[in-house]
């Protein structure tokens, strides 16, 4: 018989509700409800008291809120299920091949990650980001061959030109183009005497130019790059902080807040400079490509890693099952 969970709590008329529909489907889909009350385990009372009533039933999770079609729909699938791994484990082949259940180091490893995937993530990109800030700090103590490999390993994934990019140890931490706009900066010509033309010789030297004293040294990021990251990696750490349960965000306000800003500033930019030349000569700001990048980066991970977290919530729930099952049998 089916064993269905459902995460309920005290005064929860949605909850009540929820057991009235599972016991009307009792006679359709026989299965054995297991009340468990969220207020007894800390973990459970952070997990779902945003969400009750939750249904957990094999591999399957409904959270509120759901009508008595989806719940039919959800033990539906999971009695097909049942029925369909009882047939198998029951057929001859299976069981000439059968072999005892184990608990892997592969499976402690799915299960571990399921778990702490959030941390590994933000671990990555806050690795990802304080390498580009460790060339700077290199070439500041004289360390030019590690600082150099880093500009050379950060190429390949950004322009890194110099007049959009921050700088560390001098005085300023931007030197825009002139044509920015900022006024009370020097610009990139100005503090360094390289040409600022949009031609390839001189676009050239400014990716090649790393710094030097008083002027300070570059970030091996540009600046909407770096913006990104740690867009990723601030929304990274409130969803963990948050139990990872805040919702994803729908795709359309990603496209608004996420894709149109950054595209808006990058395309007129792009298409106003050689070759295109399409209108005015434009150059954004600092503060533009920190801001629409920033917004990417947000919105990106909030798109993505809600529903990273549905899938790895179901990946816990197939290894809590598994790691039940083979506790049994091995208590027999």
């Amino acid at each position: 018989m089916m064993v269905v969970k459902l995460f309920s709590r005290q005064g929860c008329h949605l909850c009540d509700e929820a057991l009235e529909h599972l016991n009307t489907l009792q006679a359709i889909y026989p299965h054995q409800v297991e009340v468990v009350d969220i207020e007894q385990d800390s973990q459970l009372l952070q997990r779902y008291a945003l969400i009750i009533p939750v249904v957990q039933v094999g591999p399957y999770e409904l959270k509120a809120p759901f009508t008595l079609q989806d719940l039919q729909v959800t033990l539906g699938a999971a009695y097909d299920r049942m029925m369909h791994l009882a047939r198998i484990e029951n057929s001859p082949n299976f069981q000439a091949v059968r072999q005892p259940m184990k608990w892997s180091f592969a499976d402690r490893f799915t299960e571990w990650i399921s778990r702490h995937y959030m941390a590994f993530f933000n671990f990555l990109v806050a690795v990802y980001l304080g390498i580009a800030f460790l060339a700077p700090v290199f070439m500041k103590f004289g360390y030019q061959l590690p600082a150099t490999i880093i500009y050379r390993g950060y190429s390949l994934v950004c322009h890194q030109l110099s007049f959009r990019s921050f700088f560390l140890f001098g005085d300023q931490i931007v030197y825009p183009r002139q044509a920015a706009g900022l006024d009370g900066w020097r610009s990139f010509e100005e503090a360094t005497g390289l040409s600022e033309q949009a031609d390839g010789r001189a676009l050239d030297l400014a990716r090649q130019y790393v710094g030097e004293e008083g002027i300070g040294y570059k970030v091996a990021l540009c600046e909407r790059d770096l913006a990104i990251y740690i867009g990723i990696l601030i929304f990274g750490l409130i969803f963990s902080l948050t139990g990872r349960r805040i919702p994803p965000l729908p795709w359309y306000w990603w496209i608004l807040i996420g894709i149109i800003p950054i595209g808006v500033d990058g395309l007129s930019q792009l298409l106003s400079q050689p070759p295109f030349s399409l209108w005015a000569f434009r150059e954004s700001t600092p503060l533009m490509r920190v801001l629409t990048g920033g917004l990417f980066g947000m919105a990106t991970a909030w798109f993505g890693y809600p529903l990273v977290e549905e899938t790895m919530s179901e990946t816990r729930n197939i290894m809590a099952e598994k790691r039940a099952r083979w506790m049994s049998l091995a208590r027999e």
